[in-house]
């Protein structure tokens, strides 16, 4: 493998700065967390992606999750290209929403009924709207490094102290939002109490990433799940659990089933769409039934539920709900685990992994990395330099120290077996 053609990529971004800011549609495209060119795509077939001169890459972001099953699934592309055929969208009712939403229902026990949307963004904002309508309060509560999309509710930056209200960490954010959103540590159950002992029934709801993802992959300590499930319960308090990433993704159940912890709404996303703009919140059905048309809090989309997100989506739930899929993928991301630490013990620095099922993330620091401020120990630098000896080699991973890397069933033990080559041969050159 070859290294890719940074000359011809950062063309490509010239190019694309010159009409899109930065070049790129999510800000963590552009590479700015490990420098160079970002790569170009032009196509994916099982677990690779294939660049826009041609060069193939082994692929570990698939899509930021979505692509559990690889990528350009025969069964997903078969129920696109059939349904495309009739049309792609219609402003109206269509059976295969009803359908996809029963199979949400079904595979997750927690949602009694559901809302489609098109984006993780579009589920966590409206399911906090809805949390203050149910309760007819304002606050909630986040946790640092917790990423629930760009709505202004959640970029909130930490105040003075435990006790105070976020400051917009955007501009554009009003303090009016900020200030009615309140920052805890994620894995610190006493964090929370202090701010609903500084607050008393002023909190709507607590929003979590059960596995937090968005600061690499931390894992939930015993007890802390359930500990605010509890917290909630006494405080009548809803639990909203942002399983955008892990929705599908530990288990049909999501991280709720993984770690058996009942949120009262869910946030769903990725996964459920097969690669097409698709997500969801659902829950109780009595906290639902708060939704316009049925009652006063109002959420809408023109393209919620549209047919060729709805038929991905159903195509690769099927998929999934097929016997031992789960056994499988997190059996070989077991393996992958211990095969990953026996590759990394040669490099003479700190690193800490972290894996959940079928997603890990490798931290240049020394562990455990648990919450924010460990997180934030790790050597990016070196991070950056490991991403590029891997890309080098044909292998692509997260741009971003902070990200996680994912697993599909398309990941067969040679092309494990390739990366694992690629993993020894980048920690003697950095």
């Amino acid at each position: 493998m070859t290294s890719p053609d940074a000359g011809g990529h950062a063309a490509r971004h010239e190019r694309a700065k010159r009409v899109i800011p930065g070049g790129v549609n999510s800000p963590v495209r552009a590479f700015q967390s490990v420098g160079g060119a970002p790569i170009f795509v032009k196509s994916a077939h099982g677990p690779y992606l294939v660049d826009a001169d041609g060069r193939e890459f082994i692929d570990f972001v698939c899509s930021w999750g979505p692509m559990i099953l690889g990528h350009a699934h025969p069964s997903v592309i078969e129920a696109v290209t059939r349904t495309a055929a009739s049309g792609t969208s219609f402003g109206a009712c269509t059976e295969s929403e009803t359908e996809l939403a029963e199979m949400v229902r079904d595979c997750v026990p927690s949602v009694e009924k559901v809302r489609l949307v098109c984006s993780g963004t579009e589920a966590t904002m409206s399911a906090v709207r809805l949390a203050r309508g149910y309760t007819g309060r304002e606050k909630i509560v986040k946790f640092r490094g917790c990423y629930h999309g760009h709505g202004d509710s959640f970029l909130i930056s930490a105040g003075s102290g435990a006790m105070t209200f976020g400051n917009p960490s955007s501009p554009g954010v009003t303090k009016g939002s900020a200030q009615d959103t309140l920052l805890a540590e994620y894995n610190d159950l006493d964090s929370v109490r202090a701010l609903f002992q500084a607050n008393a029934d002023t909190i709507a709801a607590i929003i979590v990433e059960p596995v937090a993802g968005n600061m690499g992959v931390l894992v939930p300590e015993p007890g802390f799940l359930q500990g605010l499930r509890d917290l909630c319960d006494g405080k009548r308090t809803l639990l909203i659990f942002d399983e955008v990433i892990t929705g599908f993704r530990l288990g049909l159940a999501g991280a709720q089933g993984f770690y058996r912890v009942t949120p009262d709404l869910t946030c769903l996303g990725k996964i459920m769409g097969g690669g097409l703009p698709m997500a969801a919140y659902g829950g109780r059905a009595d906290i639902m039934d708060m939704l316009s048309p049925v009652g006063p809090v109002y959420q809408a989309g023109t393209l919620a539920g549209n047919p060729l997100a709805t038929a991905a989506g159903l195509a690769q739930l099927r998929e999934l709900r097929k016997p031992g899929f789960y056994e499988t993928l997190n059996k070989r991301a077991e393996t992958w685990e211990m095969e990953m630490r026996s590759a990394l013990a040669g490099l003479k620095t700190p690193w800490c992994l972290n894996r959940v099922g079928s997603l890990m993330t490798v931290f240049f620091c020394a562990g455990p990395v648990r919450d924010y401020e460990s997180a934030l120990k790790a050597d990016a630098g070196l991070y950056g330099r490991f991403f590029h000896a891997m890309l080098d080699q044909g292998i692509y991973l997260a741009p971003s120290q902070f990200e996680a890397a994912f697993l599909s069933a398309a990941h067969d033990d040679g092309v494990m077996g390739r990366t694992l080559e690629a993993v020894r041969r980048a920690i003697s050159r950095i």
